[in-house]
Order: structure tokens, then C-alpha cells, then sequence
């Protein structure tokens, strides 16, 4: 997806792609991975993007709205989202450094749809998160012991 694409869903929508609601598609088109909007509301700022943070969180509401980014996980205060253009996956979580490890495996996948199909729920989306520790954080606390 790129701006174009997303200002015609805009019009669309009879939303409009304002100057500073562009800025901000442009920059979280450019982001690999996961965002936190203060981040990026930061992001913004350091690179002279002028953008309130109500404007950002609006803009991503409404990008949220239309399926374009998604909120991933929850953890503690914050919330993070991902530009949604990858395929469905689902998510590790270090409850120590915060790294958010993407996973897909088809094995969950058919045990949910077994799930629904029992009980003859129809689902609309699912998001799976893990909390634990990575191997790398594993290692360090095993170093201090």
C-alpha cells in the first residue's frame, strides 16, 4: 500500500488527507515492525514534521478504522500497532528487553478454526500474543546468577 492508495480510500470515506495526516501515513510507511504512537509522535517531531499528538492518534485511529494498521499488543501502558501489510501472524513478547517476535505457525491456526467450528463461532479476527523472555534476556540473567 502506499500514500496514493490509502488518500483514495480516504476520499472514499469523505476523509480528508490533510498535510499533516500525509506526513504521518509517509512516516509509518517507512517503519519496519512495531510502533508505539508516542514514538512516533516523536519520530514526527525530530524530523520537523509538524503534527500534534491528537492529530497523530486521530490519523491513526481512522487508519485503524480502515484496516491499515493494527493494534498488536497490549503491555503495560502502551500499546503497540504494525502497518497492516504482512500476512497473519502472531506474537512473542519479552516481558524484560520488550522485542516483539513475529511467528506464524499453521498448527495454531487449525486448532483455533477447530475451536470456532465447535462451538459455531464465527470469528472476524484473532490476535495471539505470548508473554515471556527472549533467549537473549535468558542468557544475561543466567550471567548474573
Amino acid at each position: 500500500m502506499n500514500t496514493e492508495q490509502i488518500e483514495i480510500l480516504l476520499k472514499e470515506k469523505n476523509l480528508k488527507l490533510t498535510k499533516q495526516r500525509k506526513n504521518i501515513i509517509n512516516k509509518l510507511l517507512e517503519i519496519k515492525g512495531h510502533f508505539e504512537i508516542e514514538e512516533l509522535a516523536y519520530k514526527l517531531k525530530n524530523k520537523g514534521i509538524k503534527a500534534s499528538r491528537a492529530t497523530v492518534y486521530r490519523t491513526l485511529s481512522i487508519l485503524k478504522e480502515l484496516g491499515l494498521i493494527n493494534e498488536v499488543i497490549k503491555h503495560g501502558n502502551k500499546t503497540y500497532y504494525e502497518v497492516n501489510l504482512k500476512e497473519h501472524h502472531d506474537h512473542l513478547v519479552c516481558l524484560s528487553c520488550g522485542k516483539i517476535i513475529e511467528f506464524h505457525d499453521e498448527k495454531i491456526e487449525k486448532i483455533q478454526n477447530k475451536v470456532c467450528k465447535k462451538f459455531k463461532f464465527k470469528p472476524s479476527y484473532h490476535r495471539l500474543e505470548i508473554f515471556g523472555i527472549c533467549n537473549e534476556c535468558q542468557k544475561k540473567l543466567k550471567k548474573r546468577d
